[in-house]
């Protein structure tokens, strides 16, 4: 499977999926502004109980539309996973991607997300059957190792050999969680182990770190997530780069963005779990530079209850803040 680079030679871009953070919400604001090729659905799990028909009502391929939006599915049954993916086609995804990846211990203690790392045939179990019941791409999203890489070749191998199109690889092991820099020479070495196309995936908060990785991995593709809730321009920055072009963020592109994240909140989330929704995105907005980070810490000490109230103050600091992003 191809991942073509722009008329420019800029690589393939992807917007990360994100748990807790990279929702519908965020996804509809930052596809308002826009500069990635293919955004990835936080995923659905699929547990043993599951009702896939019922489940798979919450994957819309068309929710940010034009740009495409892969599914992305979670869990430890071969039959029910396949199950799923067939749904998901179904629904009109164009391709369909595998988490290996998710450490969260209420997901590896049921045998799924990256708890799969443990066992290479079992890895290769699960997207075999997935590979085997559709007809659209399956791709495999992974973190290098669970409690360490013993297995990080094996796994590779496992995700190749069972048919999928390429990997996206987040070079950090469960039990590091998210701390640790990440491992970019991992990416290097899956590189020079794969026949298949390896996204790479980890550490890009700037164009800077996306020219980087690219020069130490020679990667396929750049998967963001936590760089563009910082900055949500990045992958304009970085198409920019390669057009030799330069790319100013406008203000009122953010407030846009911002505007439609608002509007988007469930209307049946509590007032506080709204309040808190709004404080998590300008937690990672306000650190975008240093004028923000000055003013971070009134965002997250706020004692704003109303959710516009909260909204109104955030966005006076944040333009007062504003300027041109890194």
């Amino acid at each position: 499977m191809l991942l073509p680079k722009d008329k420019n030679g800029c690589p393939y871009l992807l917007l990360a999926p994100m748990e807790g953070v990279g929702d519908r919400t965020f996804r509809k604001g930052i596809a308002t502004i826009g500069g990635f090729d293919e955004a990835v659905r936080d995923f659905l799990r699929v547990p043993s109980n599951a009702h896939v028909k019922s489940l798979a009502r919450e994957y819309n391929a068309n929710e940010i539309a034009p740009i495409p939006l892969a599914a992305q599915i979670m869990g430890s049954d071969p039959d029910l996973m396949a199950e799923m993916a067939i749904e998901m086609q179904s629904r009109g995804a164009k391709r369909i991607d595998l988490n290996c990846g998710c450490p969260s211990n209420r997901v590896t203690g049921r045998g799924a997300g990256s708890s799969l790392l443990k066992e290479p045939d079992f890895l290769h179990e699960i997207a075999k059957a997935m590979c085997k019941a559709v007809g659209i791409p399956v791709t495999i999203k992974m973190r290098s190792g669970y409690d360490d890489i013993s297995l990080f070749k094996e796994n590779l191998i496992a995700a190749q050999e069972s048919g999928a199109r390429y990997i996206t690889l987040h070079p950090r092991t469960k039990i590091d969680g998210y701390g640790p820099p990440a491992r970019w020479d991992l990416i290097a070495e899956a590189k020079s182990i794969l026949k298949i196309p390896v996204v790479g995936n980890g550490d890009i908060l700037t164009v800077q770190h996306a020219l980087d990785m690219l020069k130490q991995t020679a990667c396929d593709a750049l998967m963001i997530g936590r760089g563009s809730v910082i900055n949500p321009f990045i992958f304009h920055q970085i198409r920019a780069h390669f057009a030799n072009k330069p790319y100013v963020p406008k203000w009122s592109d953010l407030k846009h963005y911002l505007d439609v994240f608002y509007a988007d909140i469930d209307a049946d989330m509590p007032t506080r779990g709204k309040v808190n929704k709004l404080k998590q995105l300008m937690s990672f907005l306000f650190k975008a530079n240093q004028s923000l980070l000055e003013k971070r810490e009134a965002i997250l000490t706020s004692q704003h209850k109303c959710p516009a109230a909260f909204m109104a103050f955030a966005v006076e600091l944040l333009e007062q803040g504003w300027q041109q992003y890194p």
